[in-house]
């Protein structure tokens, strides 16, 4: 496990849905449009990264948001989702001070707080990507797409922190949504697609069982992947399911929660 990701001068930490490639409108939304300053921004999955050649990632993408998010002191924090390259996360491959994408079980500190970051899902229309991919040669999907259950990182984070928030990019079994819009359309074409998806839930509620039987203090936990908005107080948890491009603040610098 790698340490810990610390940022001390963050005043706010704001958790955003899937951005799906739009990377510059969402530079744009945090530091223009809602002005933000000192804030880490946290994308729950579905970042985009995988399409296109990292050249493009990098002499693109990063050179245009550099210095915005330089100017006005903000970061963002992407963990994988299913519609990404997972090198690009397993391996770091975007790694600047203000814009990085962070391997599943990072550890962030922020705003006093313990924030741990797993990434990954299922995608239902795989079958769809795995057939256009053959045609257009283009990266369109990746197998190894799913979550996974690390016990050893688990144990490794219980020794040395308190994890109190939680971003994945789908939620355990007790959360919205019960299912993908669509969900039995795309297993009449994908015979293992159903089993898959209750494993992928079944990976979220283990985590989740895991974290509370360690005694970590986990007041919150966001995800995205159903593009859907959503929140309720289980377990003394609260859970918020964020929609495309929806931002929502985790904790702020006087350490106040909002929901």
């Amino acid at each position: 496990m790698m340490e810990a990701l610390t940022y001390p001068s963050a005043r706010q930490v704001v958790v955003c849905g899937d951005i799906h490639g739009s990377f510059i409108s969402l530079v744009h939304k945090v530091c223009i449009q809602y002005g933000m300053k000192d804030t880490l921004v946290i994308v729950a999955g579905d970042c985009g990264f995988g399409f296109g050649k990292q050249a493009y990632y990098e002499d693109i993408i990063y050179r245009k948001v550099a210095r915005r998010l330089s100017a006005a002191n903000n970061w963002i924090v992407m963990l994988r989702g299913n519609h990404d390259d997972p090198s690009y996360f397993r391996e770091s491959k975007m790694s600047h001070g203000r814009f990085r994408t962070v391997p599943d079980y990072t550890i962030v500190r922020s705003c006093g707080h313990t924030i741990l970051l797993v990434g990954g899902a299922t995608s239902i229309d795989r079958n769809y990507r795995k057939n256009e991919m053959k045609k257009s040669h283009r990266p369109l999907y990746w197998p190894d797409e799913a979550p996974c259950y690390d016990a050893d990182a688990l144990a490794a984070i219980k020794d040395k922190y308190e994890v109190d928030s939680v971003v994945t990019h789908t939620a355990p079994s007790f959360c919205e949504k019960d299912s993908h819009v669509g969900l039995q359309e795309w297993a009449m074409y994908d015979s293992t697609l159903i089993e898959d998806c209750r494993r992928e839930r079944e990976v979220m509620d283990r985590l989740f069982r895991t974290l509370k039987d360690d005694g970590h203090p986990l007041g919150k936990w966001f995800y995205g992947h159903f593009h859907s908005s959503w929140y309720s107080v289980i377990q003394d948890t609260a859970f918020s399911m964020l929609d495309i491009m929806e931002l929502k603040v985790m904790w702020d610098d006087d350490c106040h929660e909002n929901n």
